[in-house]
This record gives structure tokens, C-alpha cells and sequence, in this order.
């Protein structure tokens, strides 16, 4: 079988922040590392990351909540850390959406408004 990298951009985010905090930052991540294949989020930031997607036609995935603690994320936010228990809820998503064996191809991105960050994952699919 062929094996694929997937391209996974995972989201954390304020409540503040807006939609166009979520689509800046990306506009960034995807200037610095090039397409990317699918968005993900926390359950519980679903919305606007979905609304994204929709505009952007671009493929949302969920992660449960519960999941982010067990991820191992280059940046450690002690705000991300108090209030989710991970130190980059998009770090943690992208890899969680990737898969195992994901791997992040470096540290998340801050939008220009510092509302919302976003971080890019590969996985392996077959």
C-alpha cells in the first residue's frame, strides 16, 4: 500500500478571537510550510475552525478534549497548560488528528492579533 503524509493544521484559540485571527494565522503557517490538507480542533472549538473549514473547503477534524493532556507539545504556555491542561492546545490537537507516529514540523504560529495559534502536523495514512 501507498502511505501518504497528511498535512494537519491544529487550532487553539481565545474566545476573542475571530475568524479572521484563525484565517491569518493559517494564511501564515501556510506561507511559512505550504499546503495543507486537513484543520482540526478541540470539541470544544469546534465552530469556528469548522466555519473555516467550510469557507476554505478544507476538512475539519475533532479531538476530544479529554486527549489533550496526553500530548507532549514543543511549547509550554502556562495559561494553555492551567486552562487545558497542555502547553499548546494546537500543538496537542495537530498531532492528535495526525495521528501516531505525527510528528510537528515546529512550533505553533501566533496570529497577528495573538488570538489564535495554529501548528502543523505530519501523519502517515495508507
Amino acid at each position: 500500500m501507498k502511505q501518504l503524509a497528511l498535512r494537519i493544521a491544529g487550532f487553539g484559540f481565545r474566545r476573542e478571537a475571530t475568524l479572521a485571527s484563525l484565517g491569518q494565522a493559517l494564511d501564515q503557517l501556510a506561507d511559512q510550510y505550504g499546503a495543507i490538507d486537513k484543520l482540526a480542533a478541540a470539541h470544544s472549538m469546534l465552530p469556528l475552525v469548522e466555519e473555516l473549514g467550510r469557507l476554505r473547503s478544507i476538512e475539519v477534524i475533532a479531538v476530544a478534549d479529554a486527549e489533550l493532556p496526553t500530548v507532549i507539545t514543543l511549547t509550554h504556555s502556562a495559561q494553555s497548560l492551567q486552562a487545558r491542561g497542555t502547553g499548546s492546545v494546537a500543538e496537542a490537537v495537530a498531532l492528535l488528528a495526525a495521528g501516531p507516529n505525527a510528528r510537528l514540523v515546529g512550533p505553533r504560529i501566533i496570529s497577528a492579533d495573538r488570538q489564535a495559534t495554529v501548528a502543523l502536523a505530519k501523519g502517515i495514512t495508507e
